[in-house]
C-alpha cells in the first residue's frame, strides 16, 4: 500500500501534520524528522503527553487534545501503540496516517482505511519526501 502516487498525495496535500511520540530532545529521530518537515513548511503539532513545547509549538497529550484540523498523524510510538492512535485519528477525522520506519500494525492499518483514511506504513517521511518532492 505504500505506492508513490499515494504518498505523492499525502505529501502534497497535507499542511499540519500531528507527530505522535516527538520528542523535545534533539538527538531523538522524531525532532529531527520532524524539524525537517517544519523547515519545508509543514505546520507540526507535537503530541506526547511528556512534553509542553517542541520545535516553538505546543505539545499535546492526546490527538484528540489538538484543537485544529489535521492532515496526516505521523506516528513515533511502538507499533503496539498503534490501534489507540488509529481510533483517535478516526475520532479526528484525520485524512492521512503515517507510521514511520519500524512501525507497523496491520489491523489497525485496515481499520483505518476502512474509515477512509489513506496509510503509509514503514517508511520514513523524511526519506519519502526528499525523494519524491525535491
Amino acid at each position: 500500500m505504500n505506492d508513490d502516487a499515494v504518498i505523492l498525495e499525502m505529501l502534497r496535500s497535507s499542511r499540519t501534520i500531528a507527530v505522535v511520540g516527538l520528542s523535545g530532545k534533539r538527538l531523538r529521530p522524531s525532532h529531527g524528522v520532524s524539524a525537517y518537515m517544519q523547515r519545508q513548511g509543514y505546520r507540526i503539532v507535537p503530541v506526547n503527553p511528556a512534553e509542553t513545547e517542541v520545535l516553538g509549538e505546543k505539545a499535546f497529550g492526546t490527538l484528540r487534545e489538538v484543537p485544529e484540523t489535521i492532515d496526516m498523524v505521523n506516528v513515533f510510538r511502538t507499533s503496539d501503540a498503534v490501534p489507540g492512535i488509529v481510533d483517535e485519528a478516526i475520532a479526528k477525522g484525520a485524512r492521512y496516517l503515517w507510521l514511520q520506519e519500524g512501525v507497523v500494525h496491520e489491523a489497525a492499518a485496515e481499520k483505518a482505511r476502512a474509515a477512509g483514511i489513506k496509510v503509509v506504513m514503514d517508511r520514513c517521511v523524511l526519506k519519502e519526501h526528499q525523494r519524491l518532492m525535491l
